[in-house]
């Protein structure tokens, strides 16, 4: 079996086990890493960028040295090789988590359980749920599964592509570290900026593949075509918007306006501003084109790393 073949045949396995078991709840190994992050950070924040910078670069090399040692002790056999990327494509997905997380919110807005579902909603996403209505709440978990399709599932793939399991898991890393310091607040608008911009640079091909791929899992790849090349980039993110206008075309929705996260409001751009409001219903509509895309960037992955690995052989025999 050729290295190539065997990281394919542990990224297919990985994938498998997210869709049986998705996230362990104890135990996950990115909130171990998670923790770690957190320890240093209380160690060496300061309010600045370099301070933030030498962190993110200590984060992540950390994480990106460990995976290229495994990668070359445990990876010398194919089965070795297999296991390692198994494991890795595991721990860097949350699809099923995800589309579980969301189903659960709409089954509690179908169900006329207001409460049930803002209660719910900070497991996916960051707004503040307290004054949503039903339409407000169905929007925001149809756009977080737009979003979260790129991070958790396709941005981390596409650098299994590019770098096997070590760029599963630098990914998982430099996205991690965006969510818990890569924000805009008081505390992190300095020391979080290299992590921010670390994870937009990282997420910038895989939001453009989501999005094709979006547009290719689409029931009307037209629609979904027509909305990510028009309002893709209107959206104040480089890359949340690539995905969330794709699937705003492909569901046929209007997806955008006014969001609330605590004390701080934003007023975004509208994508597919024709489309019609989201409904509850939407939300399983979202879900299953969430898979779709995870399942065509799966075989992406598998086509490109071996493609790649044997351009690379060719070129260094010639």
């Amino acid at each position: 079996m050729t290295r190539a073949a065997a990281f394919a045949l542990g990224a297919v396995a990985g994938y498998a086990a997210d869709a049986r078991f998705a996230d362990p709840r104890r135990g996950h190994p990115v909130a171990l890493f998670g923790g770690a992050a957190t320890r240093l950070e209380q160690r060496l924040w300061r309010d600045d960028r370099t301070t933030g910078a030498g962190y993110t670069a200590l984060c992540v090399g950390a994480v990106a040295a460990g995976a290229l040692a495994l990668d070359r002790t445990v990876g010398r056999r194919p089965l070795g090789r297999a296991a390692l990327a198994a494991a890795a494509t595991w721990t860097v997905l949350g699809g099923t988590s995800l589309t579980r997380e969301a189903r659960t919110i709409g089954r509690s807005l179908a169900a006329g359980d207001l409460t049930a579902a803002r209660e719910r909603l900070p497991h996916l996403c960051g707004r503040d749920p307290s004054a949503l209505d039903e339409q407000q709440i169905a929007r925001a978990v149809v756009e977080s599964v737009a979003e979260n399709t790129a991070d958790a599932v396709v941005n981390a793939l596409t650098w299994g592509t590019l770098a096997g399991t070590p760029g599963l898991l630098a990914f998982r890393a430099v996205n991690t570290l965006d969510a818990m310091v890569g924000h805009r607040s008081p505390r992190y608008a300095r020391f979080g900026w290299a992590s921010a911009r670390l994870d937009d640079l990282a997420g910038w091909p895989g939001a453009r593949l989501t999005a094709l791929l979006t547009v290719a899992a689409a029931p009307h790849p037209g629609t979904a075509w027509r909305v990510w090349r028009r309002d893709g980039s209107a959206h104040p993110s480089p890359n949340a918007g690539q995905a969330e206008a794709a699937f705003a075309g492909a569901v046929g929705v209007r997806l955008g306006g006014t969001l609330r996260y605590g004390e701080r409001v934003e007023h975004r751009p509208v994508l597919g501003a024709e489309l019609r409001p989201v409904t509850v219903d939407d939300i399983e509509r979202a879900c299953a084109l969430s898979r779709r895309v995870g399942a065509l960037a799966l075989g992406t992955t598998v086509a490109g790393h071996v493609l790649l690995r044997t351009l690379f052989k060719r070129r260094g025999k010639a």
